[in-house]
């Protein structure tokens, strides 16, 4: 199943960073937040990615072009320096697809503009690679399946910290509290589509605006309701607590990172369906 990141944005609310850099690249750790949402895809067996480019797409293309194994990897020294030898190995496996597609498009441009990398892929996930989560992916591909709709998302609580007003005509305040107690709920990034979702966009939309509306209208959309750790990366202090969490080993997305301190296989099988998706969908 192949696995389409958005890596295009300007990512305006990370300015300490993104003039130099685009957002996917600013590192957690000694790695970007890219290199975070591409391993917990890898560690679930979905290493086929397709990277939709935008901003200062060559930063991108650069890493990859001179990725360094050893960086985050153990390894043997050998020979005084002139042999390496990997214990093991991070991206030997994956294969990664460069499209450029666009210095100011949005989500639904991006997206149609590699709908010819996906041909013959029935079923294929999708992030805004700003995201990390715990979730274990194969229980939403399991429930986009089971629904067998069009599209499906994880539905998180919101991780930032503010407070939520309700007020009067007037101005008179009637109640106020945290966000993350209000019962709110929003869009965590984290996609499963079939491939009949392009039959629902026209040019130049917005995929979670028209796209998403006419799939609603048709109860075509699901959301999966997830209440485990999620977390996004938009403002330099959600950076540096991401940042934090991981110099402290206290990262909940490292997923494979839990499996190995407990002695257990690294990656899980890519999950393998019988369903028929091929129902006729009929459009507004």
């Amino acid at each position: 199943m192949k696995v389409v990141l958005f890596c295009g944005g300007l990512g305006t609310r990370l300015r300490e960073y993104s003039t130099n850099i685009p957002k996917p690249m600013v590192h957690i750790g000694y790695r970007p937040i890219l290199w975070h949402v591409m391993k917990y895809y890898a560690h679930y067996g979905h290493k086929d990615f397709i990277l939709c480019l935008g901003y200062k797409a060559d930063v991108i293309k650069n890493y990859f072009l001179n990725y360094d194994e050893c960086a985050s990897n153990d390894f043997t020294l050998q020979q005084g320096g002139k042999k390496i030898k990997l214990v093991n190995s991070d991206i030997e496996d994956w294969n990664i697809t460069f499209v450029d597609t666009g210095l100011n498009s949005n989500i639904g441009q991006r997206l149609q503009a590699i709908e010819e990398y996906l041909e013959g892929e029935e079923v294929f996930l999708a992030n805004y690679s700003d995201g990390l989560t715990d979730l274990h992916l194969p229980d939403i591909i399991e429930d986009f399946y089971r629904h067998q709709k069009t599209a499906s998302f994880i539905c998180v609580k919101p991780s930032q910290s503010f407070h939520l007003v309700s007020m009067q005509e007037n101005g008179l305040v009637t109640d106020i509290q945290d966000v993350k107690h209000a019962g709110i709920r929003i869009n965590g990034g984290f996609f499963v589509f079939n491939k009949d979702i392009f039959k629902y966009m026209e040019p130049g939309e917005e995929l979670v605006l028209e796209p998403f509306q006419r799939l609603m209208k048709l109860q075509q959309l699901v959301a999966y309701k997830y209440n485990g750790f999620w977390a996004c990366m938009d403002t330099f202090k959600e950076q540096q607590q991401l940042d934090d969490m991981y110099c402290q080993s206290k990262a909940p997305w490292a997923v494979w990172k839990h499996l190995e301190r407990k002695g257990k296989s690294l990656e899980y099988s890519p999950i393998h369906h019988i369903v028929n998706h091929s129902m006729p969908v009929s459009l507004a």
